[in-house]
């Protein structure tokens, strides 16, 4: 663990924030002169009892990144509107190594804001989230965007068999569960 920059050069520390204003603690904070900061979140869609809804949520509940010089800025930044405090091991406090932020912020394409979405197509490979399929790696076979629903194919007791799906059932981001990692 670094000690925080004494030399007056800034770097990136977790910050800690109220529960569910990553959002109002990272407006303030840009409201510091000099303070860069960087709290990713993530939009999507999932069902409700009234139907399909956007959320918004932190990519990481209750923390965000900022980039100050420790030694003149760390009070404006633990006293900000919506910050609870510099995250801290011990009575160092946690710094994050410029290339962790690099590769975070690539990850994000440089953005705060990440959409979610659940474009699918014909032929597509995905795996059900939910329901009484959970867990199955299954085929589109058509698309029904009016009730937001696809037929897919999948393999059950040795037959292939469709079924329809909610699309917010439904992920394309999954590992074999023979690959590596």
């Amino acid at each position: 663990m670094s000690v925080p920059c004494q030399d007056g050069e800034a770097a990136w520390y977790c910050i800690r924030s109220k529960t569910k204003q990553e959002h109002v603690a990272a407006g303030n904070l840009r409201l510091v002169p000099g303070v860069e900061v960087f709290a990713p979140r993530l939009r999507f869609r999932r069902q409700t009892r009234r139907g399909p809804v956007w959320f918004v949520e932190a990519l990481f509940p209750g923390y965000l990144f900022a980039r100050f010089v420790w030694a003149t800025q760390v009070k404006a930044v633990q006293y900000a509107h919506g910050v609870l405090g510099v995250v801290h091991f011990g009575l160092k406090p946690a710094m994050v190594p410029a290339p962790v932020m690099l590769e975070l912020r690539r990850t994000m394409d440089d953005r705060e804001l990440r959409v979610i979405a659940r474009d699918l197509a014909v032929g597509d490979e995905v795996q059900v989230t939910a329901g009484p399929l959970a867990g199955l790696q299954v085929v589109v076979q058509q698309v029904l965007p009016a009730r937001e629903r696809v037929k897919v194919l999948l393999d059950f007791l040795g037959r292939r068999v469709e079924a329809e799906v909610a699309t917010m059932e439904l992920t394309t981001e999954w590992k074999h569960p023979l690959s590596a990692g």
